[in-house]
């Protein structure tokens, strides 16, 4: 537990109590300076909100405060318009965060179909996906990858805390389709996908 907080930790707790979104160390640092250890004083003030009502989590490399996952069902509202994506979207979303950065070519070479611009649109508008520049390609084509909301959103650290093939299998989210496949020719569909991309 903290016991007599210093200015600098009382600071670096301020400054992200009261920011409007997640912040990076790097913009901490423009707002209480470089009178203490940063590192040290977020991992403190982690260990001090484990286990409270709010908890400082960091999210790909931005720090914020949020609230404990089993309390967020009192702070839930009743107004909240829960909008499920269509399986394109779904499908869209997965290939770019296993593939990123990746451009509108490449995810209709990937699901074989035409990507629909409101389906991009979709997942813009919902924060997970941004567009992350052009490739140096001829026709220089935008390109997108997943955002730190998205990170957020599904309570992951980074991208690497993905599930993989095994973990997707095992909890049943596999297409019933690729499973039969397999079964027949004796090789993993996804496993070939993930080889021809």
């Amino acid at each position: 537990m903290i016991q007599e907080p210093d200015d600098f930790l009382r600071a670096v707790e301020a400054a992200l109590f009261v920011a409007e979104a997640p912040m990076t160390p790097v913009a901490l640092k423009l707002h209480v300076g470089d009178a203490g250890d940063l590192d040290a004083t977020l991992r403190v003030l982690a260990d001090h909100y484990a286990g409270r009502g709010v908890n400082l989590v960091e999210r790909g490399g931005r720090w914020h405060f949020q609230t404990a996952p089993d309390l967020a069902h009192i702070l839930r509202r009743e107004k909240d318009e829960q909008r499920k994506l269509s399986r394109a979207a779904m499908e869209t979303l997965a290939i770019i965060a296993y593939h990123e950065p990746v451009s509108r070519a490449e995810i209709e070479a990937i699901r074989g179909v035409q990507v629909a611009k409101g389906t991009l649109d979709v997942l813009i508008e919902a924060g997970w996906v941004r567009p992350a520049g052009r490739r140096e390609v001829p026709g220089r084509p935008l390109i997108y990858a997943t955002s730190v909301e998205f990170l957020s959103h599904f309570g992951l650290s980074s991208r690497r805390d993905l599930p993989g093939l095994e973990d997707l299998r095992a909890a049943g989210l596999l297409d019933p389709v690729d499973l039969a496949l397999e079964g027949l020719t004796g090789q993993s569909v996804v496993e070939n996908d993930e080889e021809e991309a």
